[in-house]
């Protein structure tokens, strides 16, 4: 990798840091160069404008969703497995790719859900293509008859974004002690009503325990079912989204 690309990705790491705690309608150049020790117009070299650097931080942590998250759970068998995969790894995320201000895309929903604005739309697109991701994942787990095929898939994503959405009200604002199991009892009743009858219920997830990040081993090729423009420098993305 250039020095310049990765002096963009270390800006973009720290940016995306910086947002996770003040939004993103608080960052701007001058206090990211001072945090970063670098001069204004050297980070304005790689970005332009404030505007750029809040799409860029944007489009930075989808991708680092993917990485975290999607793409392991694609690497493993279609079906209740990779769905289960896709939650442990989501469940982990903050955990794996720790910032200082907790999820980002649940702060950045917060923040833009009013504020109409190219990053609300892209936001928007962002979160409309997860929701896809995961009916995805239970349309292949219908096909394989091990979800019912009369599953409403849509509904089912909205459902388990729903309890992932909970836990982290839960977790954050309440801490409550129990919020991880009760996300984990939450997503088994999906699961279960999801199921079809007469289908082998896997051995769920223990709510004691935690789930390391990684531990599942690619055993199948990733299927792409998602994809984000990626930012200046970055070399990695799943296609399959022709936008």
């Amino acid at each position: 990798m250039r020095k310049g690309e990765t002096t963009r990705r270390m800006i973009l790491r720290e940016a995306l840091a910086m947002a996770s705690e003040v939004g993103l309608a608080g960052l701007s150049l001058a206090p990211l160069a001072a945090r970063l020790k670098l001069s204004k117009s050297g980070l304005f070299a790689h970005f332009q404008s404030k505007e750029a650097l809040q799409m860029q931080v944007l489009d930075y942590a989808a991708l680092r969703f993917i990485e975290n998250v999607i793409r392991p759970a694609l690497a493993v068998p279609e079906g209740e497995e990779r769905i289960r995969a896709m939650f442990d790894h989501w469940l982990d995320w903050p955990k794996s790719d720790p910032l200082p201000g907790g999820c980002f895309f649940v702060s950045a929903a917060t923040e833009l859900d009013d504020r109409p604005g190219p990053l609300r739309d892209r936001l928007v697109q962002l979160q409309r293509r997860w929701l896809g991701v995961i009916a995805e994942m239970a349309r292949m787990a219908a096909a394989e008859d091990v979800f019912r095929s009369d599953l409403d898939c849509e509904q089912f994503a909205h459902d388990v974004y729903g309890v992932m959405l909970a836990y982290h009200h839960s977790s954050r604002l309440l801490r409550d002690p129990r919020s991880r199991q009760r996300v984990r009892t939450a997503f088994e009743a999906l699961v279960r009503d999801a199921r079809n009858p007469g289908e082998p219920s896997p051995k769920p997830s223990n709510p004691q325990e935690e789930t390391e990040p990684g531990a599942r081993a690619a055993r199948t090729p990733v299927r792409a079912v998602a994809a984000v423009p990626r930012p200046p420098g970055s070399d990695r993305t799943l296609s399959g989204d022709k936008d």
